[in-house]
């Protein structure tokens, strides 16, 4: 029964009037009303079912807005089956079994609606119903709450789905409706659901959060499209496609998934563009089966808060990345599976804990034009079947540049690979590839490194600056043709002389026969065995070689002139500090023992903390020397590795590579950076505790023999000491290196330009302390690698202002002026 009345005005032409006046129930007025007359109802509580047959209008009192109230005990309160106009009401349904208001015919326009429910959905739209819905409300937490079926449409503007038991909005049976200026949110199904064959979706500004559930799943060979639309905080995937859907997003930004950004397989497709996809704790994009496939343009994938690739692609299925940036994640492309293929186009992969770009189980890249930068691994193609082409691309700050492991066979062309650590290529245990025209510049460790047994092919590639050599081969297989190179490695003999040097071109099968001009034959090291051949250097072996020589320099300085150097490193006063109190320690417990009293023992290896770039590798190195001056150590040279030194890709291997590092280092200094690589977090079936495991019983089995320093970021090393019962036992004394302050990198500036013969004019060094003081300090900071690497750039801007001049005085070939510092990143 009505609680008020219902007024019905006619609009038409007709002189009869009988319609006009007011009713006391909905269905009465209803009854009497036709096409274009105006019902304007009461505020109150209606219990009626109401179905709308003609093109009337129905709606609340003007200024009162929300106050009528249309709710049955039970059925669909409200059913529109022509053009009406409804406006202003409030639907309460109670059937679970039906929905609160039911379109099923006609153009109607529904402006202004509340509806708040228990119903099997909030708002249904079905058959040849094309409704125009603006400024509604649905609130259900029972059941769907907008739902579009069996080939209806329609357009919702401004809409919001405030609650949901299921879907927030669901689309099936070959409906195809518009959502613009959308909200959907506190579902606990999808928030947006399509299925079915010829369902369709499109949305434009709409925003899909708080769901309990995937953000958006189409399915079953349906189709949407969203535009300038997000989707966040969900708590499954953010996007599902599955079974030959399609969907196509256009500037939409999906984050703050806790699991999948994107997932799609069975042949699903998915096209993004200028889209972005941030904070997601598993995949950005995870890719399966036989013929689906991803295409992001201009897209960018980032900040990944899991530990898992930003894009996974498995099982057959195929990405195609043009002109995207994927950036703070733990791994960017993780590509495998035979069939598998991801293609990449002048992209920038950048800030990756792990590996950019990894190939295995028989699976393709294909990186034309990119840039790779600040990884601990650039691209590691893993296993036999996988290869690919890395073409034309930069890698830039990695551990290393390219691994080619267990016959793999990859193209690698045109490529630099600049500032590696380790070495700018690995290839081991049967890995193949082929590198032509490829240069590696500045590595920590060898340029090309190449085991024995791997039979790699190198044309025309160069090496400039590798701290250890240019080229390191094995015996057996690699092949070298017109390669040259111009690295200061310098390899020793035993006894610690270096080799005489000359810049050589290697040519042909690379084996253990080649000359330097004027020097005599001399045992190889460890550092480059028979077959070795480096760009500078060669070795001729000698006939009966001792089993193992070790690497480095024997001490020749004592320890005072040793700690001189160390002193004369800018900052790292409290690094100093506790360099030289070890030194007294030791020093005052040797000569305790001369004089037959008891000594303090001191625990020799060490814990280096800190951000790269701030000196841990020069340290370490001073303090072994330190060590053999002492006579604590016989060498005190320092052997370097990492993770892909020590652990093998197999059972068993592991441990042998951890002895073969530890005998190179007898005498001597074990220096592991990155040490924490060995214990990730998500290890699973990870072979890096058996490197810790071989690790800390060597230590302790010849505990004299060898000094072991484990180093990396503070975080990370504190939860690697946690990992083995014996190592934080083995390691009792941390030295924390801090990052440098803008005076400190200043003055590694300044002596860069006076080991290189240029100075700093008027204004430069208060220009380069603002520089420091303003440039960000994030994981992309490097401390004294950015100090050198600005004034790197600062000559290259120099070069760059005085070419052009056609007389050059000495103050234009020396002076660097503010000018000539780089712009903020």
């Amino acid at each position: 029964m009505a609680q008020g009345t219902v007024q019905v005005t006619h609009t038409g032409t007709s002189r009869w009037r009988r319609r006009t006046g007011e009713y006391a129930s909905l269905a009465a007025a209803l009854e009497a009303a036709g096409d274009g007359d105006v019902l304007t109802i009461a505020p109150g509580t209606y219990r009626e079912n109401l179905v709308l047959q003609r093109a009337v209008t129905l709606r609340g009192a003007e200024g009162a807005v929300g106050s009528v109230r249309i709710a049955p005990a039970d059925g669909v309160p409200l059913t529109v089956r022509a053009s009406a106009t409804v406006q202003d009401l409030h639907v309460e349904g109670q059937d679970t079994s039906a929905p609160a208001l039911l379109v099923e015919d006609g153009t109607p326009e529904l402006l202004d609606l509340r509806i708040v429910t228990r119903s099997a959905a909030g708002l249904e739209v079905r058959g040849a119903a094309r409704p125009t819905v603006r400024r509604c409300t649905v609130d259900n937490p029972a059941g769907v709450g907008i739902g579009v079926l069996d080939g209806a449409g329609g357009v919702f503007e401004e809409c919001e789905v405030v609650a949901a038991g299921q879907s927030g909005v669901s689309v099936r049976g070959g409906a195809h409706p518009r959502l613009e200026r959308c909200r959907v949110h506190h579902s606990s199904g999808a928030g947006l659901s399509v299925t079915g064959e010829g369902s369709g979706l499109e949305a434009i500004g709409c925003e899909v959060y708080e769901i309990k559930g995937s953000g958006v799943h189409v399915s079953a060979r349906a189709a949407a499209h969203l535009t300038d639309s997000s989707v966040h905080r969900t708590t499954a995937d953010g996007i599902t496609l599955d079974t030959d859907a399609v969907l196509t997003l256009s500037d939409c930004d999906i984050h703050d998934i806790p699991e999948n950004a994107v997932d799609l397989r069975s042949r699903s497709v998915l096209t993004l563009t200028r889209s972005a996809v941030r904070r997601f704790g598993r995949n950005g994009l995870s890719v399966w089966d036989p013929g689906t496939r991803v295409d992001a343009n201009q897209c960018e994938i980032h900040d990944s808060t899991g530990d898992y690739p930003a894009v996974w692609v498995s099982d057959g299925a195929t990405a195609v990345l043009d002109s995207c940036r994927v950036h703070d994640v733990p791994d960017a492309l993780f590509v495998l599976d035979r069939g598998s293929r991801v293609d990449v186009v002048d992209s920038d992969l950048s800030q990756v804990r792990n590996t950019a770009v990894s190939v295995s189980d028989g699976a393709t890249a294909q990186l034309d034009d990119c840039r790779v930068r600040e990884a601990s691994t650039g691209a590691w193609f893993r296993d036999h079947g996988s290869g690919g082409t890395l073409n034309n691309c930069t890698v830039d700050s990695v551990q290393t540049g390219v691994i080619v492991t267990k016959g793999a066979d990859p193209v690698i062309e045109r490529c630099t690979i600049t500032s590696p650590t380790e070495a700018g290529v690995y290839v081991s245990a049967e890995g193949r590839g082929t590198f032509h025209g490829c240069r590696v510049t500045a590595s920590g460790g060898y340029g090309f490194h190449v085991m024995d047994g791997c039979r790699t092919t190198l044309r025309r590639c160069r090496t400039e600056r590798c701290a250890r050599g240019g080229y390191e081969f094995g015996e057996d297989g690699p092949v070298a043709e017109d390669c040259t190179g111009d690295d200061s490695g310098v390899l020793t003999a035993r006894a610690g002389a270096p080799v005489p040097a000359a810049p050589v071109s290697v040519g042909g099968l690379l084996g253990p026969v080649s000359s330097v001009p004027s020097a005599p034959p001399v045992v190889p090291s460890p550092a480059a065995p028979q077959g070795a051949a480096g760009a500078r250097t060669a070795v001729v072996p000698a006939p009966a070689a001792p089993p193992a020589a070790v690497e480095g320099p024997v001490a020749a300085r004592t320890a005072e002139e040793v700690l001189g150097e160390l002193d004369a490193l800018v900052g790292l006063d409290s690094v100093k500090r506790e360099v030289r109190t070890l030194t007294n320690m030791i020093e005052v417990g040797r000569r305790r023992r001369e004089a037959g009293l008891k000594a303090a023992s001191v625990r020799r290896h060490l814990v280096f903390t800190g951000s790269p770039g701030t000196g841990k590798t020069t340290v370490a190195r001073l303090y072994g020397e330190i060590l053999a001056s002492l006579g604590v150590l016989e060498r005190g040279h320092l052997v370097e590795v990492s993770r892909v030194d020590l652990v093998g890709e197999h059972i068993g291997s592991t441990a042998i590579r951890t002895q073969e590092a530890f005998d190179r280092a007898r005498g001597g200094v074990l220096f592991i950076d990155e040490a924490y690589a060995l214990s990730p977090e998500d290890s699973g079936r990870d072979f890096g505790r058996e490197a810790i495991d071989t690790l800390v019983k060597l230590m302790e089995d010849h505990r004299e023999a060898v000094v072991v320093i484990v180093a990396g970021y503070t975080a990370e090393m504190e939860r690697f000491l946690t990992v083995n019962p014996g190592v934080a036992s083995r390691f009792s004394r941390t030295i924390t290196f801090n990052d440098y302050v803008p005076g400190e990198l200043l003055r590694i500036v300044e002596q860069q330009a006076e080991e290189h013969e240029y100075r700093l004019a008027a204004g430069t060094a208060e220009a380069l302390r603002k520089y420091f003081t303003e440039l960000p300090k994030g994981p992309a900071f490097g401390n004294g690698r950015t100090a050198r690497r600005t004034f790197e750039s600062m000559v290259e801007r120099h070069a760059g202002r005085v070419a052009g001049l056609t007389e050059m005085s000495t103050d234009d070939l020396t002076l660097l002026y503010p000018e000539d510092l780089p712009e903020l990143p």
